[in-house]
C-alpha cells in the first residue's frame, strides 16, 4: 500500500501526470514487497511553494508513505533518485528545489478495515 503524493508549483497535463505515475510505478519496486499494483498517486499542481523564501522557480514537495515497520535506507535513496529524475525530466523541477518525505507505518486502512 504505497502512496506517492506529489505537490508541485507548476501546472501539469494529463500526459505529464501519466508519465510521472509510470515512473513512480517502476521506482516503487525499490521498496521490498511494493509494486505498482497497490500504488496510489495523488497529484496537486499549481500550488504556491516557497523554497528558501522565494517562489520564482518551480518546486516540489513529495510524500511517500508505505505500509510496513521499516524500510532500508538504500530503498529510500533509490526512490529519491528516481522521483527527482522524473520530476526534473517531466516538469523541469530542479532537484535542489525538491523535498521528499518518507513514512512507513503499520496503521493503514483499506476496504472498510485496517491491516
Amino acid at each position: 500500500m504505497p502512496v506517492i503524493h506529489t505537490h508541485v508549483s507548476v501546472k501539469t497535463t494529463p500526459e505529464q501526470r501519466e508519465a510521472l505515475k509510470a515512473a513512480y510505478g517502476k521506482a516503487i519496486t525499490a521498496v521490498p514487497g511494493k509494486s505498482e499494483g497497490w500504488l496510489m498517486c495523488p497529484f496537486e499542481d499549481e500550488m504556491p511553494i516557497y523554497f528558501g523564501g522565494s517562489d520564482d522557480q518551480p518546486a516540489a514537495y513529495v510524500e511517500v508513505n508505505v505500509f510496513g515497520r521499516s524500510v532500508p535506507s538504500s530503498s529510500w535513496e533509490k526512490l529519491t533518485e528516481s522521483i527527482m529524475a522524473a520530476l526534473n525530466s517531466t516538469l523541469g523541477i530542479p532537484e535542489d528545489r525538491t523535498y521528499i518525505r518518507y513514512t512507513a507505518t503499520t496503521d493503514w486502512g483499506w476496504n472498510g478495515g485496517n491491516f
